[in-house]
């Protein structure tokens, strides 16, 4: 098992390394100058040459990817041409309240969605399944926008207003501290994730509970519940794991469009604000940060199911 990790680690790294490239070619190609963008109608040839000077555009551009991804590596991550500031230190609360949105709509997400998919296959063909899997189907077909929308008009405006439609929390003062301002958001996400999960959840079931190890596992009179529990649940949750990877991951880039939605202050708001003002070396590490969070939940996506696939864990498969 361990080489098969280390084999995924590997990869990642170099995936992730392909992806900075990526990163670094992409803002380069940006049209206009920065220094101009930035500087706008207070631009003189002096102050021109000075920002050009103070964000390396004087440099060769293999230097200048060499110094971005060493300062990468040590948490250098810049100086923000907008602010005038470290970059982390400007991205420090930004990236604290996006974790704390991300993290809420996981905890709620994932068990919900494992439950509900679970009991849609236990219950197959009977009116808990069916109302499961057609709901599941309509919040699917709905980009989280919609959703969003939704949801503003049905708590904060037209039928109820119980809930604030966009974050109001004052500046330098932690979103956590308003847990109101946090629910339409955070539902939002759970709307828009849940139901993959639950689809996923109830085929990979379905098929574990037709398949011979648990029809025999009841033909030796091993009870239900342990039938389930420990013949049929961890073998279905290997490929579940690849699908909670990957809406994990679309949270990390998807968070962008709900934070501008609901004007909540986190990385998506701050990429924004960032294209906005042509800030460069805050759309570099946000871009690399989006990137890694969708490798690294990823790659644990891919240590779980290896984990909780028998045949991998025993050494069986390569």
């Amino acid at each position: 098992m361990m080489p098969i990790i280390l084999r995924r680690l590997a990869t990642s790294v170099l995936i992730l390394l392909a992806v900075s490239v990526l990163v670094f070619v992409a803002t380069l190609l940006l049209p206009g100058d920065p220094a101009q963008a930035i500087l706008g109608q207070q631009a003189t040839p002096e102050r021109l040459a000075a920002l050009r000077e103070q964000m390396n555009l004087n440099d060769p551009v293999w230097q200048r990817y060499l110094t971005w991804l060493g300062g990468l590596f040590v948490g250098d991550f810049g100086v923000s041409a907008a602010s005038g500031g470290p970059v982390s230190a400007l991205l420090g609360e930004r990236i604290g309240a996006s974790l704390v949105l991300l993290a809420a709509a996981g905890i709620i997400s994932i068990p919900v969605g494992l439950l509900v998919g679970t009991y849609s296959a236990l219950r197959r063909g009977r009116a808990g399944d069916h109302i499961a899997t057609g709901t599941s189907l309509v919040l699917a077909a709905l980009p989280e926008f919609v959703i969003g929308i939704a949801l503003v008009t049905l708590f904060s405006t037209t039928v109820f207003t119980i809930l604030p439609s966009v974050t109001m929390a004052p500046p330098g003062e932690a979103v956590w501290n308003y847990p109101l301002q946090l629910i339409l958001p955070t539902l939002t996400l759970v709307l828009v994730v849940t139901p993959y999960i639950i689809r996923m959840m109830r085929a990979t079931m379905l098929e574990v509970l037709e398949s011979g190890y648990v029809e025999m596992a009841r033909l030796k009179g091993v009870p239900e519940r342990q039938v389930i529990l420990k013949h049929a649940l961890p073998h279905a949750l290997s490929p579940v794991a690849q699908v909670v990877a990957i809406q994990l991951a679309w949270m990390a880039g998807g968070v962008v469009v709900v934070e501008f939605l609901f004007r909540y202050p986190g990385v998506g708001q701050a990429l924004v604000d960032a294209v906005t003002n042509r800030d460069v070396q805050v759309v570099q590490v946000l871009a690399i940060l989006i990137a890694a969070v969708y490798i690294v939940v990823n790659l644990l996506a891919d240590v779980v199911g290896i984990v909780t696939n028998p045949k991998l864990r025993t050494g069986g498969a390569r």
